[in-house]
């Protein structure tokens, strides 16, 4: 069964045509991977998905409910949570604050509780805390949780992105980029950190990647995005022997 489904989706940016009639689908508890040269609207297509962008036309289908033009806010209650390309922290806060931030859209107190920081309040921040605690244990940074996100190298601030978007309880995750500027090591962990969240969460997984070896090793189904449009899907086996894939990446020369 698909967790989602995107029918003909495209978005025009005044006379440029970034997403043209794109069809893709997820299935549940998989790992689906959107490959392309740079500019061929991964990005672009990511936005659409999590309501940055409405479409000039197409729709989304998620969970069996059409979401096409909802805002980012209505997306992510409904169980769709990203990363981006550049990483996006809050840097006055603490790494715990950071991944604690995702729960506050979910959290069932009202304004009142919150000025006067009634018992209720008090117990759901508590409850928070506490889970914010185990996400951020789940990417090994438990011992982290009261420096300030700029205090880690780059491979560790990816982390807590990651820990912050696993804290809002998404049914789809969307990775972009997730291992961009990961030196060969943080990549080997990154994969193994991947396959741990799969395993524990049962949830679907959607990523951008530039980076082959990850793709290849995490991915179910592979789509391939060029200029805006559809290239080709299938398995990393299929990817790899599709001239039309290699032509797109290398020239036609080679």
């Amino acid at each position: 069964m698909n967790i989602l489904e995107v029918k003909d989706l495209s978005i025009s940016f005044g006379g440029v045509k970034a997403v043209q009639n794109v069809t893709l689908s997820v299935e549940e508890d998989s790992i689906t991977s959107i490959i392309g040269p740079n500019g061929a609207g991964k990005t672009t297509f990511f936005n659409l998905v999590s309501g940055v962008y409405s479409p000039t036309s197409g729709e989304i289908l998620f969970d069996n409910e059409n979401i096409t033009g909802l805002k980012q806010h209505q997306i992510s209650l409904r169980g769709i949570s990203r990363t981006f390309q550049n990483i996006r922290l809050f840097n006055q806060l603490s790494i715990l604050e950071n991944v604690q931030s995702a729960m506050d859209a979910r959290a069932k107190y009202n304004l009142l509780d919150s000025i006067v920081t009634s018992p209720k309040k008090r117990r759901i921040d508590k409850e928070n805390r506490e889970k914010s605690l185990k996400y951020l244990e789940l990417v090994g940074l438990e011992k982290n949780a009261g420096d300030k996100p700029g205090s880690l190298p780059y491979g560790l601030q990816r982390k807590v992105e990651l820990a912050r978007a696993l804290a809002s309880e998404p049914k789809l995750l969307l990775l972009d980029e997730p291992a961009a500027g990961l030196n060969p090591t943080e990549v080997e962990e990154f994969i193994k950190l991947i396959y741990k969240i799969k395993k524990t969460f049962h949830i679907s997984i959607l990523l951008i990647e530039h980076r082959l070896q990850v793709v290849h090793t995490l991915s179910d189904m592979i789509y391939v995005l060029n200029f805006g449009q559809l290239l080709a899907k299938g398995t990393s086996k299929e990817i790899i022997e599709n001239q039309d894939v290699v032509a797109a990446y290398m020239g036609e020369d080679e």
